[in-house]
């Protein structure tokens, strides 16, 4: 680690001195500047000037790279992957420098945490849905346990909605694709009262008729529907006071997912038969209110957020991906949370001060029903869960000088969780949970109360105006929990023993050659105790069963940097290559599955880990005939990963080419875009789940192993008032 360190600070060094003396005398810098909200602070923070590793995409950027969901931006950045499992339609797996969840278990806490408008998703499920209308997204790479607390140990995903406005404006959006996914888009805003209210208001809808074929019938496959609307209200009652009120609901109703089963067709092709289409239904309802008052005290603003949010997801999956009834299942989702944050943020000389309460619950119920052997079994299980966090947390940055800053802080988290499960059993006459009736009979009944503190000591050197270095330590924290998918008597369904983390890190944010080159690079080590980890296995009696248990220590260590050149004002280049290398410490679990633990199970590979992630891009506007055209092209490259603990299971490595050019007229109101997405039409999944090696699955090699789409083309038009 520290010979890393110092190879860092001798690359940095360099570029630090040199931006320095050539950048006495800059015209300004050609490279946009991106404000970001990270760090809490009563302002939002150029993010060269934030000691955090993060990648930020705004508004224009969005639409620019056509991102439907949050999966779209899965290649951009690297050393993560934003991926959706598949199973359940928009369950996230997210995965940052190594850390990730591989399974749809709804009482799993992610180990990416996503925050709309400030209000923490505490499921994984419901995350991985259209977005619209959005002012940014920012992706904080590490562990956030003291600013953003609850689980966040891999990293954070903060997604901000566009506010209402005070001066009118209005946003249509119509595209289509070559497999006829058409989107229609609106949002207008603008004063109900002059300086004091203002509203906007939010409609999406999105017809997608399908990309795959199912070769048991020859039928386009994947059809589904989506709409939502947000409505939001901005009150100014003075003029130091707003009152932020957003709400949103959305709809969703499709095929299930598209399973390839990999002892029956190549992993390269989209090709796979099923006897079931499934189904998605899903609904949910969120309100969001922010209120923010600027105070004497330090100059400061306290925020308060409070969240509500009523998730319902139902699905159907054709588990097998045969034409035969080996496993199919019925899954339903019910989920509610209140959350509230409480914080302040003010400056006192040189001492920067952001501190805050928090509290989160959620009541979550969940059904799983599996049709096995040919329907002979058709049984039910599922579970109860109460869930409580608390969190107290302070920041310090103290100057030290004008050049050096410290910073100190710690968050105390208590969780508590009740669990009450059905596990499940293989017999029509004894299934344990009615479905259709929502009730159980549960064998399983226990609670369990973690806390923890995670303090962060950290030092930036800010070596001009244009460079800076920065180092911090800090520790994660991820709750003990439980399995509500009980497959198995022979194990436990919890409660599992939390995950902790030492996170080290050290970076440099450099612009230089009078503004026109941005390099951030960042080296990170990461030590896990008690890894949690959901055991994937086939079964004979249950086709496929979850342990989830803290099955080993490990460290994870890496490497990354991004480059923004500005060739001219209307040309630019961009530039990624993320490296990641994991290793098992001390393993507690057979996770290899030959009954000891031994070398081969410390040779494995972490699940999820990605080794090399890379890319580059160019963004070009010239005017043809005084029109304006921009021409965007961006390939990124993905190492293969394990999916499963035993590496039985694996993702694709996989080659991203996206392009699109696009034609402003009416003075930049009006865009029309020609847009390609995955134009090397490359095969990725959601999971590569093994199955039994039995004929009824498909023979040896059996595993289901849902697609993400292949190639897309497509014609947007975009038209601002």
């Amino acid at each position: 680690m520290l010979r890393c360190s110092l190879a860092a600070a001798a690359l940095a060094l360099p570029l630090a001195t040199l931006a320095q003396s050539t950048t006495e005398n800059a015209p300004g810098s050609l490279l946009e500047e991106v404000l970001v909200t990270a760090t809490k602070s009563a302002q939002a923070e150029a993010i060269q000037d934030v000691p955090l590793t993060l990648t930020a995409f705004g508004a224009e950027q969005l639409d620019a790279l056509f991102v439907k969901d949050l999966h779209s931006l899965s290649f951009q950045m690297p050393n993560v992957a934003l991926d959706d499992i598949g199973t359940i339609k928009g369950t996230a797996n997210f995965t940052i420098r190594g850390l990730g969840i591989n399974s749809s278990i709804p009482s799993i806490d992610p180990t990416v945490g996503v925050f709309v408008d400030g209000m923490y998703l505490g499921i994984i499920g419901g995350v991985v849905f259209d977005l619209f209308d959005l002012e940014g997204i920012e992706v904080l790479r590490g562990p956030q346990g003291l600013l953003f607390g609850r689980n966040v140990t891999g990293g954070a995903v903060l997604v901000r909605t566009r506010k209402p406005s005070q001066d009118f404006e209005a946003d249509f959006k119509l595209s289509t694709t070559d497999e006829q996914d058409s989107i229609a888009g609106a949002s207008i805003s603008g004063p109900l009262i002059a300086e004091r209210l203002a509203a906007r208001l939010t409609a999406y809808y999105n017809d997608d008729q399908g990309w795959f074929t199912n070769l048991a019938d020859g039928e386009d496959f994947g059809q589904s529907k989506t709409w939502l609307v947000r409505p939001s209200l901005s009150w100014t009652p003075t003029d130091g006071s707003e009152l932020l009120l957003r709400y949103e609901h959305g709809d969703i109703t499709g095929d299930g997912p598209a399973g390839q089963n990999r002892a029956l067709y190549a992993r390269d092709s989209f090709d796979f038969q099923m006897n079931y289409d499934g189904y998605s239904d899903v609904q949910w309802d969120q309100a969001i209110a922010e209120l923010n008052i600027d105070v004497s005290f330090g100059d400061g603003v306290i925020t308060n957020i409070l969240g509500r949010r009523d998730y319902t997801g139902g699905s159907g999956t054709d588990v097998d991906a045969t034409i035969n009834t080996a496993f199919h299942s019925r899954t339903l989702t019910e989920q509610d949370q209140l959350s509230e944050e409480l914080r302040y943020a003010g400056s006192f000389g040189r001492v920067k001060l952001t501190t805050g309460l928090y509290w989160f619950t959620q009541d979550l119920t969940y059904f799983e029903n599996r049709i096995l052997s040919g329907g002979a079994v058709n049984a039910t299980m599922g579970g109860e869960q109460s869930h409580d966090a608390y969190g107290v947390f302070a920041q310090t940055d103290i100057a030290l000088t004008d050049a050096w800053v410290l910073t100190l802080g710690a968050r105390y988290s208590r969780e508590e969780k009740d669990a009450l499960i059905a596990t499940f059993v293989p017999s029509t006459a004894r299934s344990v949970c009615s479905f259709e009736g929502q009730t159980c009979t549960f064998d399983f009944r226990d609670s369990h109360e973690w806390s923890d503190t995670t303090p962060k000591v950290g030092l930036q050197w800010r070596v001009s105006d244009d460079a800076q270095l920065y180092t911090f330590w800090t520790k994660g924290f991820r709750s003990g929990g439980y399995n509500l998918r009980s497959t198995t008597t022979t194990a436990t369904p919890g409660p599992t023993d939390p995950e902790k983390q030492d996170a080290y890190e050290l970076g440099a944010k450099v612009d230089w050659l009078d503004g026109r080159l941005r390099t951030n690079l960042a080296l990170f080590h990461n030590e896990i105790k008690d890894m949690q980890r959901e055991v994937n296995l086939s079964s004979p009696g249950v086709a496929v069963l979850q342990i989830i248990r803290n099955t080993a220590d490990a460290t994870i260590r890496g490497a990354e940097l991004e480059v923004v050149a500005a060739v001219t004002f209307d040309f630019q280049l961009t530039g990624n290559v993320g490296y990641t290398d994991g290793e098992y410490d001390r393993i507690r679990y057979d996770i290899s599955g030959d009954g000891i633990i031994d070398g081969r199970d410390y040779a494995l590979r972490i699940p999820r880990l990605t080794k090399l992630t890379w890319g580059l891009g160019l963004s070009w506007e010239t005017d043809m005939s005084s029109t304006p055209v921009t021409t965007r092209i961006n390939f990124n490259h993905r190492d293969d990963a394990a999916y499963t603990d035993n590496n039985r299971g694996w993702l694709n490595a996989a080659d991203m080419l996206d392009a699109s050019v696009g034609v402003s007229l009416m003075d930049r109101r009006l865009r029309l875009s020609l847009f390609g997405r995955n134009l090397l039409d490359e095969v990725t999944e959601g999971n590569d789940t093994q199955l039994p090696n039995t004929a009824a699955f498909g023979g040896v090699g059996a595993t289901f192993s849902p697609l993400s789409k292949g190639r897309v083309l497509g014609v947007e038009v975009n038209y601002k008032l």
